[in-house]
């Protein structure tokens, strides 16, 4: 850790700030003035195609790369210079204005183009374009790490698919399964909202201060501006919100965000299950020599990957909800309270990004352990009682889920007990041996044939 890590407030650029590099290049203060950079000259260049906006000319190839040599050429000093711009002004989006304005008195010919940044914009023309950009490259980064989680999700649900384990309802042993169709379970809920979250549609507008083009149509007034527009915002790689007030009215965020929720859910239902099956000896833990796991208890391994997991889960989940309820909604045309709001949206990405790399590190530290499994199932006779009431009932012998209600309810019952009932019954002898055949490590149903298919 460096040292100017130990002073900052948050732990996402202190303690974690290594599981968070890839997105501090997109969320960061520096990565959003360069995406407004980038909106700036897109617009500026979009005009000057467009020959009907006669007092913008052509542009030339020179003219072109110079724009976009400042984009490729963006530096961490030219961020501080935009912020310079607006210590003054005390304007975020007329610095980047300004910044560009003095960029490009540097470049031979570009007197016809410098009082056309900006042109016809409110500044939430250029925010929304560079969020929904930024968010879009941000989400890149998590399908990453969630690509990954569900690799090792498919691995393990293949390696364990009939490594048969004693399931828990309502928190009491119940019918078997595998932990390999556990694994799938989980994987099957990730693969569903991943491909919701590919599918996303990433929205912006571009229509001036309140929606409705009003300075494009007085300079313009025989242009198609609603057009023109979704061009722009296409060409951008968004999908155009053709009606909006000031704002883009921030559903898709809402959306987005909301089915992030749904995936941290489904990791951090994940992570406490793994949690419950380490602490039942279900998984061992592999042992770091240097590490330690309690300042006073020499023996301890304890399992906080998981549990890093599920905290960074729940903090990522808080910005998420707020941000999705609170961006959809702006008083009458436009308050500025969503703008410090959207701020925050690279901090909840950042906590789900160190979540991610926890999990992931959690369970390249854990081995199934069969024989704790083995005897758990051999604990708990009592579950293939399902297993023989439906065998009965099928034969149709009266009374069979009663009977063995009777026989197991609150009951600690071995194998010979049920051996017992079953010759009790009134049944051929092909059918007792199939009751006798049965086990708790081998009721299993499909188990096995579902965690190899996914």
């Amino acid at each position: 850790m460096k040292k100017h890590q130990l002073q900052t407030l948050s732990p996402i650029d202190g303690r974690y700030a290594e599981k968070c590099a890839a997105l501090r290049d997109l969320f960061s203060e520096a990565s959003l003035i360069r995406y407004r950079v980038i909106t700036e000259i897109r617009w500026l260049q979009f005009l000057a195609q467009e020959r009907d906006i006669t007092h913008i000319k052509t542009m030339p190839d020179s003219m072109n790369r110079a724009l976009q040599e400042i984009i490729d050429d963006f530096s961490l000093d030219d961020a501080v210079e935009v912020k310079k711009i607006e210590s003054k002004i005390n304007h975020d989006v007329k610095a980047v204005e300004y910044f560009l304005q003095n960029k490009l008195s540097e470049v031979p010919g570009s007197t016809d183009y410098i009082s056309s940044i900006h042109f016809a914009c409110t500044s939430e023309d250029i925010n929304n374009v560079s969020y929904a950009m930024m968010i879009r490259d941000g989400v890149q980064v998590i399908r990453s790490s969630l690509e990954e989680i569900g690799s090792k999700f498919r691995a393990n649900s293949h390696q364990w698919c009939d490594s048969a384990m004693l399931s828990h309802t309502h928190g009491q042993p119940a019918t078997p399964t595998t932990m390999g169709k556990e694994f799938a379970n989980f994987l099957h809920r990730l693969e569903q909202q991943m491909g919701l979250l590919e599918g996303m549609h990433y929205r912006a507008k571009m229509n001036g201060a309140v929606g409705n083009f009003n300075a494009h149509r007085i300079a313009y007034p025989n242009i198609d501006w609603p057009s023109i527009s979704k061009t722009f915002v296409q060409n951008m790689g968004l999908e155009h919100s053709a009606y909006t007030t000031q704002i883009e009215p921030h559903d898709w965020m809402a959306e987005l965000l909301h089915c992030c929720i749904r995936i941290n859910n489904i990791l951090l239902d994940f992570s406490r299950d793994i949690w419950l099956y380490i602490s039942f000896g279900y998984f061992k833990q592999v042992l770091n020599e240097d590490e330690v796991g309690s300042s006073t208890m020499p023996h301890k391994i304890n399992p906080i990957d998981f549990e890093n997991a599920e905290g960074n889960l729940g903090l990522a989940n808080a910005l998420f909800a707020h941000l999705s309820s609170k961006l959809s909604i702006s008083r009458m045309q436009r308050d500025l309270s969503d703008s410090t709001a959207l701020r925050n949206i690279g901090s909840g990405f950042g906590y789900a990004e160190i979540a991610y790399t926890s999990l992931k590190q959690g369970l390249d530290k854990i081995e199934l352990d069969k024989e704790t499994m083995h005897k758990d199932l051999e604990s708990h006779w009592e579950v293939i009682a399902e297993a023989i009431q439906t065998i009965l009932r099928r034969e149709q012998i009266e009374g069979a889920y009663e009977k063995l209600k009777n026989l197991t309810r609150g009951q600690d019952l071995e194998r010979q007990h049920f051996t017992a009932f079953i010759e009790s019954v009134d049944l051929s002898d092909s059918v007792k041996q199939e009751l006798l055949n049965l086990t708790p490590n081998n009721y299993l149903g499909f188990a096995a044939v579902l965690a190899k298919k996914i």
